[in-house]
């Protein structure tokens, strides 16, 4: 079976936004490693609107806006002034693991492990996907947002993502008040900072130094 990809990942920022953090465009897209960012303006709504995988067998992904595409039409990515150099991870949050899990499996998506213990940011459960050389981690709401959204029969929605740098220091400093200090991320030996809201981007954003994208979740 043909194992599913992500091609491009629609996101409601202004591509001037993304080009003053240190990302070269080609007009509204930007291209990160095979997967192209199309950077849809604040108008088009919020956040992270809508991926387009390859090799998938359908788009009713609990609630994930998808598209299916015939894969990436795109030439060798760019060099990114900030030292960008791909996608590590996409985050999408469920009100039901089980339930997305079920649907996300049953679709073709590689599942390669759920952990079953809480994260430092207050997630009780993760399951995580290989989408080729992405990740796609889906989060468990807690319980106390499950209460304040209305329980767990809503649908998933993808949330944010995680971007590899080939040096994560210098990307830091480059992006200045933009950009949190460096820390230490969950994945051992590896690094992590965050793209703060002075930034004027609508999708929360993490900067990662470069490893093995699947990490602890191979």
């Amino acid at each position: 079976m043909t194992p599913v990809t992500i091609d491009e990942i629609a996101l409601a920022d202004d591509p001037a936004a993304w080009e003053a953090l240190g990302f070269t465009l080609d007009g509204a897209d930007c291209l990160l490693g095979g997967v192209t960012l199309s950077l849809r303006g604040a108008q088009a709504g919020r956040g992270l609107l809508e991926w387009s995988l390859c090799g998938v067998a359908g788009t009713e992904l609990d609630g994930l806006a998808t598209r299916i595409s015939d894969g990436p039409a795109t030439g060798p990515p760019p060099e990114h002034p900030n030292g960008a150099i791909g996608v590590d991870h996409v985050v999408a949050m469920s009100p039901s693991l089980d339930r997305t899990v079920a649907v996300l499996v049953e679709a073709g998506l590689d599942l390669r492990r759920v952990r079953e213990e809480p994260t430092p940011a207050g997630a009780p459960r993760q399951a995580f996907f290989r989408l080729g050389d992405v990740i796609l981690e889906v989060v468990q709401e807690p319980d106390e947002v499950l209460e304040r959204h209305g329980g767990p029969d809503r649908p998933a929605r993808l949330w944010g993502l995680a971007l590899l740098f080939a040096d994560l220091p210098r990307a830091v400093e480059m992006l200045g008040q933009d950009a949190s200090p460096v820390r230490a991320a969950v994945q051992p030996g590896r690094q992590i900072a965050t793209v703060r809201r002075s930034a004027g981007l609508s999708v929360p954003l993490a900067l990662m130094s470069a490893g093995d994208p699947a990490g602890a979740h191979a």
